[in-house]
């Protein structure tokens, strides 16, 4: 139950005739008697929310910044005309309008209510609960029930690198041609017979065809197909940072995104797998034309974890996963004492199968507080950002020195960044 505020305004005038009264005290009970009589008669005329059935229609996929449509269908079997308001309640990060309902429901009869969401964060948003308030015919005081009516809407990683990829497919074709391009070196599909330059490898002297021929032969070989790229998101802590306005993990994802894509058209296999302590998700065996609803589906409900990644347990997650030797994008943060303690310690048995790519989510406001020197505070940020960025350098040559290629950009540039180091991988014939 509940009154409204023309309750409270009778009960204001009650006490204006109550100050004029000759006996203020009977004045009293025979004011509050007539109110309580109609707040009891308005409340038995009004229709019963009880009684009320519910079920919704709309979408349940939505893009991070895009707005989705969900319907919420109100029968009422019962007697009494239902008029009054409706809440659908969902979590503050859908943001849902609007957030009430005018409701006017004849007995017998069904109604569509639509509230439109627009989230602001990736996960899953689900209903909470629907309200319903109806009014008597006095307006006094209503009835109010509340119901569940589930819906879950996901909302999926926004994609915002997608605008790159036309330009990386078109120097991804350049590499390929309107043939397999040639690559001198060893280590990729055999193409086809030439004469011997200078310059070209001696290991790929052919010596059976030229003992045929008069003049040298070598072999050309072509950037080979088919091959596996395997994508790991670190979810640990270190991917909950924010870096400007969203948390590093988002920025990762879309570089993961614009890779797999480009991989995919590429003819490469793309698997991902998402782990901190334990397997968050994974994505395995998927087409070039499912792999990105895939990817999508399965990175959207994937939050942080608030706790130190288990770098033995992953490496042990990606050996299982790949046993034959394959291009591995690591996305993680260049963190020296995170990897010193973890990734550092394992390496070894990632780079001895398979060819290891970083990729890292700098903060550009590090690089604005070194440049810094307006004041003694300045100066001191400064001289904290450039240790920062010294640790940084330093993590990063270590990384190299033992076989890992590094990618280490801002949030803007991440995703491109990183599709030019696989392009460069394929250029060289690496992969």
């Amino acid at each position: 139950m509940a009154l409204t505020g023309r309750t409270g305004l009778l009960a204001l005038l009650g006490t204006i005739v109550v100050l004029f009264a000759p006996r203020p005290g009977l004045a009293v009970l025979v004011i509050e008697g007539l109110l309580l009589l109609a707040v009891v008669l308005d409340l038995c005329l009004a229709g019963s929310v009880r009684a009320l059935r519910f079920t919704r229609e709309g979408e349940r996929l939505v893009r991070l910044g895009d707005s989705v449509t969900v319907d919420l269908i109100v029968a009422n079997p019962g007697r009494r005309r239902v008029r009054g308001l409706l809440r659908d309640a969902w979590p503050p990060s859908a943001h849902p309008a609007p957030r009430l309902h005018p409701v006017d429901l004849p007995a017998g009869e069904r109604r569509r209510v639509r509230t439109v969401l627009t989230p602001s964060r990736r996960g899953d948003r689900e209903a909470v609960r629907v309200t319903v308030r109806s009014l008597g015919p006095l307006g006094l005081a209503a009835r109010q029930g509340t119901h569940a009516v589930p819906w879950t809407v996901r909302v999926l990683p926004p994609f915002h690198s997608r605008r790159h990829l036309g330009a990386k497919l078109a120097k991804l074709r350049e590499l390929q041609g309107s043939h397999p391009a040639l690559i001198r070196g060893q280590g990729t599909e055999f193409d086809s017979l030439r004469e011997y330059v200078i310059g070209d490898d001696i290991r790929s002297i052919d010596w059976r065809a030229t003992a045929r021929r008069s003049d040298v032969v070598v072999r050309t070989w072509r950037p080979e197909r088919d091959r596996r790229v395997l994508i790991v998101l670190d979810t640990g802590r270190t991917s909950a940072a924010r870096v400007g306005d969203i948390p590093r993990l988002d920025s990762a994802m879309d570089a993961a995104l614009l890779l797999a894509a480009l991989a995919a058209r590429a003819g490469d296999r793309v698997d991902l797998l998402a782990y901190d302590r334990q397997v968050r998700t994974q994505v395995s065996g998927e087409s070039r034309t499912t792999l990105l609803p895939a990817l999508v589906n399965a990175m959207a409900p994937i939050e942080a974890s608030l706790v130190e990644a288990d770098a033995p347990g992953m490496t042990a997650a990606i050996l299982a996963r790949a046993r034959r030797r394959c291009l591995l994008v690591l996305l993680t943060d260049l963190n020296p004492p995170a990897l010193e303690e973890g990734l550092l310690t394992v390496l070894p048995e990632l780079t001895a199968r398979h060819l290891v790519l970083l990729a890292a989510v700098a903060d550009p406001r590090i690089a604005e507080l070194a440049a810094g020197r307006g004041g003694a505070e300045a100066v001191y940020d400064a001289a904290s950002a450039e240790r920062a960025l010294a640790d940084r350098q330093a993590i990063t040559a270590t990384l190299a020195r033992r076989g890992v290629q590094v990618v280490d950009a801002p949030p803007e540039t991440i995703a491109p960044a990183l599709a030019d180091a696989y392009l460069a991988l394929k250029a060289a014939g690496r992969l």
